[in-house]
């Protein structure tokens, strides 16, 4: 079995979408998504810089899109928006964090362009709920996990993202982290992240108005196959559920590690990490390493992602 997965915000790189473009085809969809959501997400994906792109407005829907796109050349096309052909023989969809977003749109739970939609107002309101106050996030690398979360509980921080492997990650005011900076839990190390707020935790509930504006008028389509949520690792079977969590994630913590323990139970062989590939697959590679690993980089990669994919799934 094999499951397709989109990253998450601090994933994105200036450059990700050009060697994209010489793709056939991708240039036009691109143009169609941006004039969707009027956002550039060409230029922000060819010429922007590293600071341009870390603005969560755009980082998110930047992110979508990049694993949209690469996604549709994996599966060598896009019979209609609600049909992807053999993304129905995959056995399992999820994203973490904003990545979930792609991994509804490829389930058929969301056409891409709702998709692109929601998390454009999704990066917006989050932007604006993390201007409201100096906020942040650090990795917190190492350590007893048990440990490590009453140790942040104590410094009144928030384990944002629990990502297994070793890796949790923080959320909280300026000063909370850096009183976490300066009293480390044991055995562990603390580097700071370049994103712009305490994102899942409970100062981003000013978000969620936008966010249940955004999905409002949305007709939800059953999932073609298992969605993994990143709200507690359950398979979620129905539409209307799966966009309820998509609105609640955004100030609730990420439980990646609960959707890779979700993986093994299911026996996943293979996973396949959409572009801009490399975070999540490098998570897997610790917790899951029994399973066939592949980050979808750049189009050099989809003659491997493709034998994987065939390999790993039935008509």
């Amino acid at each position: 079995m094999l499951v397709l997965v989109a990253p998450g915000q601090g994933a994105q790189k200036p450059g990700l979408l050009t060697p994209w473009l010489e793709l056939p085809g991708a240039a036009d969809r691109l143009a169609q998504w941006s004039a969707a959501i009027d956002l550039d997400l060409v230029h922000y994906g060819t010429e922007a810089d590293a600071d341009a792109i870390r603005d969560t407005a755009v980082a998110q829907p930047l992110l979508v899109a990049t694993a949209l796109l690469s996604a549709y050349e994996l599966l060598e096309g896009e019979p209609t928006e609600q049909e992807l052909g053999k993304a129905a023989a995959i056995g399992a969809f999820a994203g973490h964090s904003v990545g979930e977003l792609a991994a509804a749109a490829l389930a058929g739970v969301l056409t891409p362009v709702e998709a692109l939609r929601v998390v454009r107002a999704r990066g917006t309101a989050m932007a604006e709920a993390a201007a409201v106050s100096e906020t942040g996030m650090s990795a917190v690398l190492g350590g007893d996990p048990e440990a490590v979360t009453a140790h942040l509980d104590k410094l009144g921080l928030t384990p944002a993202n629990r990502n297994g492997a070793g890796q949790i990650v923080a959320a909280g005011t300026v000063e909370q982290l850096a009183a976490l900076a300066e009293d480390r839990p044991e055995a562990a190390r603390v580097r700071p992240l370049q994103v712009a707020g305490a994102f899942h935790t409970d100062h981003m509930a000013g978000a969620l108005p936008a966010m249940e504006a955004a999905v409002d008028g949305i007709t939800p389509g059953t999932p073609r196959s298992r969605y993994v949520s990143n709200f507690d690792g359950a398979v979620v079977t129905s539409g209307p559920e799966i966009v309820g969590r998509l609105v609640r994630q955004i100030s609730a913590p990420v439980r990646w590690d609960l959707c890779m323990d979700t993986f093994r139970e299911l026996g996943v062989t293979a996973l396949i990490e959409l572009c801009p590939g490399g975070t999540l697959t490098g998570l897997a590679k610790r917790a899951l390493p029994d399973v066939e690993r592949l980050a979808l980089k750049s189009p050099d990669d989809l003659a491997a992602a493709r034998d994987l994919l065939a390999a790993h799934t039935s008509a």
